[in-house]
């Protein structure tokens, strides 16, 4: 993105320092995509015949994008969740027709509230649901592409610490074709840990939920909703969306200013290739900056083989 907050829309593979475990990678190929512009070509894919090819019910018409709503009753959290609530609501006039949201919420489990869906009056009722601890309706039937198709309903049910939810969503979303974007709106993870810090299961929940993110191309935009200058736990989200390549904001101040943030990062991204470097199996880094430019990179920053 340039100084100004806005993406750059004519970058070459020339205008990239890729690195992989701190050794750099040539590109075979840049390809800016604007946020009306589908990642995959559905009318393609089906010509193609492939017999593991995605169904074109599969395939978003263009951004596809998560809410995911952190709830609690703590005041200091359930204060930024209506006041963030609203700026959901005021995002939700800026989506393209091409655009698709589903929302999801995490209390005492994970809660599928509405699933991907252009229409603002459904996504409306699902970000109030969001917010309150009631329970999800069925999943709606005229979701295309479908959230619900992939993600285990017992899982959902018996998962309770959120960065299990993380996970389960994200292998949810690993099936549908492209990168897609989530809205955290969050107070933080590693929470049953307390003072200590995050315990055993959700280090590697922590752990499982990042790597089902990358395989499912998954950028995480943190919107810190808790009511204070600084607390413990933000550095948890903000630690989730510097990896897979998104932002964290803070929003006790300026709530609108730090989804306006997120919305312009959103309108648009690049898809960077290049070949995997032989090395052994594991998790490796992945840097990505700007040669010659002044401007700020949101990438993911490992994958996993």
């Amino acid at each position: 993105m340039a100084p100004d907050g806005d993406p750059i829309p004519s970058l070459t593979t020339t205008d990239f320092l890729v690195q992989v475990d701190g050794k750099p990678v040539a590109l075979e190929s840049v390809d800016w995509l604007p946020a009306d512009v589908p990642e995959v070509d559905a009318s393609a894919l089906g010509a193609s015949g492939a017999s593991d090819a995605p169904a074109a019910t599969e395939i978003a018409p263009g951004r596809l994008i998560v809410m995911f709503f952190q709830t609690d009753e703590d005041y200091s959290r359930l204060i930024g969740l209506m006041r963030m609530a609203r700026q959901a609501h005021r995002f939700c006039r800026t989506l393209l027709p091409t655009d698709r949201v589903a929302v999801v919420s995490f209390d005492s489990h994970l809660k599928l509230r509405q699933d991907f869906t252009n229409d603002r009056a459904k996504l409306d009722r699902a970000i109030e649901a969001a917010i309150l601890r009631g329970e999800p309706p069925d999943p709606d039937p005229e979701s295309h592409p479908a959230l619900a198709r992939h993600l285990d309903p017992v899982a959902a049910l018996e998962c309770a610490i959120p960065e299990v939810a993380l996970g389960l969503v994200a292998r949810a979303l690993a099936p549908i074709p492209g990168g897609k974007s989530m809205i955290l709106f969050g107070w933080g993870l590693g929470a049953v840990g307390g003072m200590a810090g995050a315990n055993l299961e959700e280090m590697e929940a922590w752990t499982t939920a990042l790597r089902a993110m990358a395989e499912a191309r998954v950028n995480i935009f943190s919107l810190d909703v808790t009511n204070a200058v600084y607390h413990s736990l933000e550095d948890s989200l903000r630690d989730l969306s510097e990896l897979t390549g998104g932002r964290y904001e803070k929003t006790n101040l300026f709530a609108g200013l730090g989804i306006d943030r997120v919305r312009r990062t959103m309108s648009g991204r690049y898809v960077l290739v290049f070949v995997k470097p032989q090395a052994p199996p594991g998790d490796h880094t992945i840097r990505v900056a700007l040669l010659g430019r002044k401007g700020s990179v949101y990438a993911r920053q490992f994958y996993t083989d």
